[in-house]
């Protein structure tokens, strides 16, 4: 394995964000290598202090390395934390404490507070799992627990008028299992809709990370982030990541449908609480 190295991204103020050119927008909020093969990646973000990478082991199983801990001030890696992984690729298998999870595609596994050994494996090299995961600090320790992908809560969203129909999987979620703070799932974009989400919202009480899939090589989408009346934008890749900080609005319009994996850490488990921001407001 790669020895990982932790990409550090500070907190950021609005009125900082305002004097930001595009290369500087992209260094602060867009990360560009979540999936390196035979690595662990990892970003720490001091937007809510959430810790989130790409695994991708190939020959060999992976472990998560001991910079984690470092970068966090304990013994191990999840002392004092939480993990949801959610798998975009290959068949893999995930030993928790001795105690393996099959995960699927689009299956996803909860890791609670306090697990010591967590390892990491593809069923098979060729195709490779890629496991992105999303970490946050946690004051207790809850079940391990795997979701798979017909467990998670589902429900259709949009209308094709405005180009977004959607489906929304609640994987870590209030409704499927107990977590500290660490909610996550997906949005899949139906063919021939690009705009997710929408309508434009602010978490005020969270701060969220998106992973956009499902790009072909061409393909971008536009994500706007900023205060509503000045709003910045970066262009996105398949299989990069966004941090959105809990004061900016948020929506992407895309070249072609997508998906979306989202995961939130903040001050309560209300998915439902966000602050919407007409499409009309935004400057």
């Amino acid at each position: 394995m790669n020895d990982t190295v932790i990409d550090p991204r500070g907190a950021t103020h609005p009125a900082l964000v305002k004097t930001l050119g595009s290369a500087a927008l992209r260094k602060q909020f867009l990360v560009e290598n979540v999936f390196v093969r035979g690595t662990v990646s990892a970003t720490y973000s001091n937007e809510d202090r959430m810790i989130f990478g790409g695994i991708m082991p190939e020959s060999g199983p992976l472990t998560l390395p001991r910079a984690l801990s470092e970068a966090c001030g304990t013994a191990y890696f999840l002392q004092r934390r939480e993990l949801g992984l959610l798998n975009l690729g290959g068949p893999a298998a995930v030993d928790v404490d001795g105690r393996r999870f099959e995960i699927g595609e689009y299956d996803a596994l909860y890791v609670g507070a306090g697990a010591r050994e967590v390892l990491f494996s593809s069923e098979d090299p060729g195709r490779p799992a890629k496991l992105y995961y999303v970490s946050a600090t946690a004051h207790r320790s809850f079940r391990t627990r795997k979701v798979a992908r017909d467990e998670a809560s589902s429900a259709r969203r949009g209308d094709q008028k405005n180009s977004n129909c959607r489906t929304v999987l609640r994987y870590l979620a209030p409704e499927i299992l107990p977590t500290c703070q660490l909610l996550m799932g997906i949005v899949a974009l139906e063919e021939g809709n690009v705009w997710s989400p929408l309508p434009t919202h602010r978490h005020g009480r969270r701060s969220e990370v998106y992973l956009h899939y499902g790009l072909e090589p061409e393909a971008a989408v536009i994500f706007l982030l900023g205060e509503p009346d000045e709003t910045r934008h970066l262009i996105v890749r398949d299989e990069q990541a966004v941090i959105v900080p809990g004061w900016a609005v948020h929506a992407g319009v895309g070249t072609s449908s997508h998906g979306v994996v989202w995961a939130m850490a903040g001050e309560n488990l209300e998915i439902g609480d966000m602050d919407f921001v007409p499409t009309s407001r935004l400057r």
